[in-house]
């Protein structure tokens, strides 16, 4: 019997639960799917929030080959078979010809030469690609290829969203069983039906106490692209947060023994240097750079030693998140009151009318007062000082 996540994949776009930025009424992807256009793109979304699904409604709704390739295991070699197939069916039928889509999940794994080697038949419009990633792809896709794609975000299932797809199920379930199994997701669908699939295999329902104790059991087989991935590196980050380098350099450990991409260990640090860090030690962010220009230069398997080193370091650091927190004030501002008014000593005055109409004038190099819009003068943002 299929997995209980195959059973229930969605077949058509009326059926696709989430991403309604993307699939609602008049939305970008919604357009494409009943305009049956297709062209380039990639998703990038954490995992279980339909990458897959939506590539699949979207080759079956425009009638065009689908072929499914994962970027961990695929090489030139497969590219190039489905290239000639595609080639055979355009020589054949060249007048109702339609360029099949290569759905290329984790496309992030594939190196500068396989992406390269890909690039002139995306080019070409020999294939269409719809890439899926759970990394940013200005990191991880070449630029030439990202040019030729259009980049759409896929956000975590809301709650309601993953409360449908346990109705869907049609399975009798508790109230606090179903909100355990919302939590426990965490927007993720396939972390929620592969739970829900195994405790029903292993159980025959969906009691509490079976869901939790389905966790540990051995017959429960997890995605450890997905699961053991995010779980590891949030273990990873919360013990650099926690200054408790043991922890640190423990999970880093098992994600290097599990053969985790370097670059994306080094990323994280790097971002942890200011979320974390900050104004507390500004020299954390150095010292994450250099780690990431390491590994990029080093590679595995003395790369370990590298990510090592930096992980000791930012663990042991000072912690101050002011600077990140003041950000996210001021950018819940921007976004809650638009573009406010910027006062007129701050504006640039390039003419003379400008001069005239009040602009530049009264500027001060150094100031305390507040150079805030006037509806946000009395502010502050940066309510603690670095420690």
């Amino acid at each position: 019997m299929q997995p209980l996540a195959a059973q229930l994949r969605p077949q058509t776009l009326d059926d696709f639960i989430g991403q309604e930025h993307l699939v609602g009424p008049d939305k970008p992807l919604r357009r494409v799917i009943e305009n049956k256009q297709a062209f380039s793109m990639i998703f990038w979304g954490p995992p279980g929030v339909g990458k897959t699904t939506l590539a699949k409604i979207i080759a079956r709704e425009n009638n065009r080959d689908f072929y499914e390739l994962s970027a961990v295991s695929a090489g030139k070699a497969d590219i190039r078979e489905i290239v000639q197939k595609a080639e055979a069916s355009q020589q054949s039928l060249t007048a109702t010809y339609l360029p099949p889509i290569l759905f290329l999940d984790e496309i992030h794994r594939f190196n500068k030469a396989q992406q390269d080697y890909l690039l002139p038949f995306v080019e070409d419009g020999t294939l269409i690609l719809i890439g899926a990633t759970t990394e940013n792809p200005s990191f991880e896709v070449i630029s030439a290829l990202l040019s030729r794609t259009r980049i759409f975000v896929l956000k975590k299932l809301s709650e309601d969203n993953l409360r449908q797809i346990i109705k869907n199920t049609k399975q009798k379930i508790t109230k606090e069983a179903e909100d355990w199994l919302v939590t426990f997701s965490n927007g993720d669908a396939r972390k929620l039906l592969t739970i829900i699939d195994n405790t029903l295999i292993l159980y025959g329902d969906l009691e509490l106490t079976h869901l939790k104790d389905t966790l540990q059991s051995s017959h429960l087989n997890y995605d450890k692209k997905g699961e053991e991935h995010y779980d590891t590196i949030s273990a990873f980050i919360k013990s650099m947060r926690a200054s408790n380098v043991d922890g640190a350099l423990y999970y880093l450990a098992r994600m290097v023994a599990g053969g985790e991409d370097p670059k994306f260990i080094a990323r994280r640090m790097v971002i942890f240097a200011s979320e974390d860090i900050g104004l507390a030690q500004p020299t954390a962010l150095v010292v994450a750079n250099a780690v990431f220009d390491a590994v990029h230069k080093v590679g595995y398997p003395e790369a370990q030693i590298n990510l090592a080193h930096g992980a000791a370091y930012l663990a042991k650091c000072n912690k101050d998140r002011s600077a990140y927190d003041a950000y996210f004030s001021a950018l819940r501002d921007v976004e809650k009151l638009g573009n406010l008014p910027i006062p007129m000593e701050l504006r640039n005055a390039p003419t003379d009318l400008m001069k005239g109409l009040g602009y530049s004038k009264g500027y001060e190099m150094y100031s305390n007062k507040s150079l805030l819009p006037e509806k946000l003068k009395d502010k502050k943002y940066l309510k603690k000082s670095a420690s």
